[in-house]
């Protein structure tokens, strides 16, 4: 349990809260700043020692998988009009990784997007980032969570805590605190209506062992009429110690509108060239 390089990205979904911009544009292909929102994800997971990248698309998401390769024209373009910069920045991008490329044929769900890339992953543990939710931290989230795993062997969520008002948006866990930002988590709900055990959310982190599969295979549809991930962890979470992390970090739900306007802010203010003027604009419009 220790080959631990292989990250799911599940990037299947139609991107219906952010119609009409998705209709036919994936809402991971949607820029935050200088770069599509997938590619913060991506960076995050080889930075946290991930160099096996699984992509779960469906139909129309080409442009995810077209952005990490080569673009010969354009090169030569920018190469014939001495653009280095520009070029440095493709080649870069286009060298940053190799991606495995599943496609989930019928929605049916994170549990059924997650299953789609069994083969893919074969029988080692592997983690799963949800690309809408990005992560604005100075050391990766996935890198921290990915110590805990070392360390116990057991499968790992990122958790954040919530208002009362958000629990019935997340999954929420049930347990005990474990020490220093662990949770040992003894139950989990899927958008509980009310009574939630906690005010801690599950985000779009895991680190989880192959014997998920078996237990997504029997997991049968749960809210939204959807096959829910969080039904199969609370099956896993019955075989043996698991584990939550309250991650240091800040995250956005870029998968929204309001998350994403927040992210392009605070994300711009942090851009080297960008970010001074950007202020002082922003600066302006308050004075």
């Amino acid at each position: 349990m220790t080959n631990l390089r292989t990250c799911v990205f599940p990037c299947a979904g139609f991107g219906t809260r952010f119609f009409p911009a998705t209709k036919v544009i994936p809402k991971e292909m949607l820029p935050l700043v200088d770069k599509p929102i997938i590619q913060y994800g991506i960076e995050e997971a080889l930075a946290s020692g991930f160099d096996k990248i699984v992509v779960i698309s469906s139909k129309g998401k080409d442009a995810i998988l077209d952005h990490f390769d080569r673009t010969s024209e354009l090169e030569r373009s920018l190469k014939e009009r001495s653009k280095q910069d520009l070029l440095d920045a493709v080649d870069a991008v286009s060298r940053m990784v190799d991606i495995i490329a599943v496609r989930q044929k019928e929605a049916l769900g994170l549990g059924h997007a997650v299953l789609s890339a069994a083969d893919a992953v074969g029988r080692e543990p592997f983690a799963v980032v949800l690309p809408d939710d990005v992560i604005l931290a100075e050391e990766p989230c996935l890198l921290q969570m990915r110590r805990v795993f070392e360390e116990t062997g057991r499968p790992v969520v990122a958790l954040m805590e919530v208002s009362p008002e958000e629990t019935s948006r997340y999954g929420i866990v049930g347990g005990e605190m474990a020490g220093g930002r662990r949770f040992r988590i003894r139950d989990m709900v899927e958008k509980p209506k009310q009574n939630a055990p906690s005010k801690l959310a599950i985000i779009g982190r895991y680190i989880l062992p192959p014997d998920i599969f078996p237990l997504i295979q029997k997991t049968e549809k749960g809210a939204g009429g959807e096959i829910q991930l969080t039904d199969a962890l609370r099956a896993l979470v019955d075989e043996g110690d698991f584990y939550g992390y309250i991650f240091e970090g800040k995250r956005y739900d870029a998968g929204e509108k309001l998350g994403y306007l927040k992210a392009t802010v605070d994300y711009a203010l942090r851009h080297p060239d960008l970010g001074p003027d950007f202020r002082r604009y922003l600066d302006s419009i308050h004075g």
